[in-house]
């Protein structure tokens, strides 16, 4: 039997390939809507980790992407693991940038997110299901 652990790792494998073979461009789940790949470093094992996300464009080389986890109570791994050490690379389409995280202050947060969830209810799904506030993160050029 799989753990659900290894059945995400497998899932998020199968994101990053389509998206690599398809210059960015992916299906299920994800067809038609913003991805990109976020490189961290992790917290605890200093390995590289790459996510899978959907993202918004926030203009001017910055993005914003969304720590909801589904809407689980918890953060994502990820989340925790650009916390520590906010120097990321992201890939969108061919293009691979370094970028700075840091987690928006609540007032930009809060057009960001209620854009986010117009342009994909499935975020006001996340939000509904969860008692955490979803962390919304800006990924700014190094």
């Amino acid at each position: 039997m799989t753990s659900p652990t290894n059945d995400m790792h497998d899932w998020n494998r199968q994101v990053i390939d389509e998206f690599r073979a398809n210059g960015g461009e992916v299906g299920g789940n994800f067809a038609g809507a913003p991805v990109l790949l976020l490189h961290t470093t992790g917290a605890r094992s200093g390995k590289e980790r790459v996510n899978p996300l959907m993202y918004q464009d926030l203009g001017g080389g910055r993005v914003a992407v969304f720590a909801s986890k589904a809407g689980a109570p918890t953060n994502p791994d990820w989340y925790h693991n650009l916390v520590a050490n906010p120097d990321v690379t992201i890939e969108i389409g061919t293009e691979t940038r370094r970028c700075r995280a840091r987690t928006a202050s609540a007032e930009e947060r809060a057009p960001i997110w209620s854009t986010q969830k117009a342009r994909y209810p499935q975020f006001a799904d996340y939000e509904a299901k969860t008692s955490r506030e979803i962390p919304v993160v800006i990924l700014e050029p190094a």
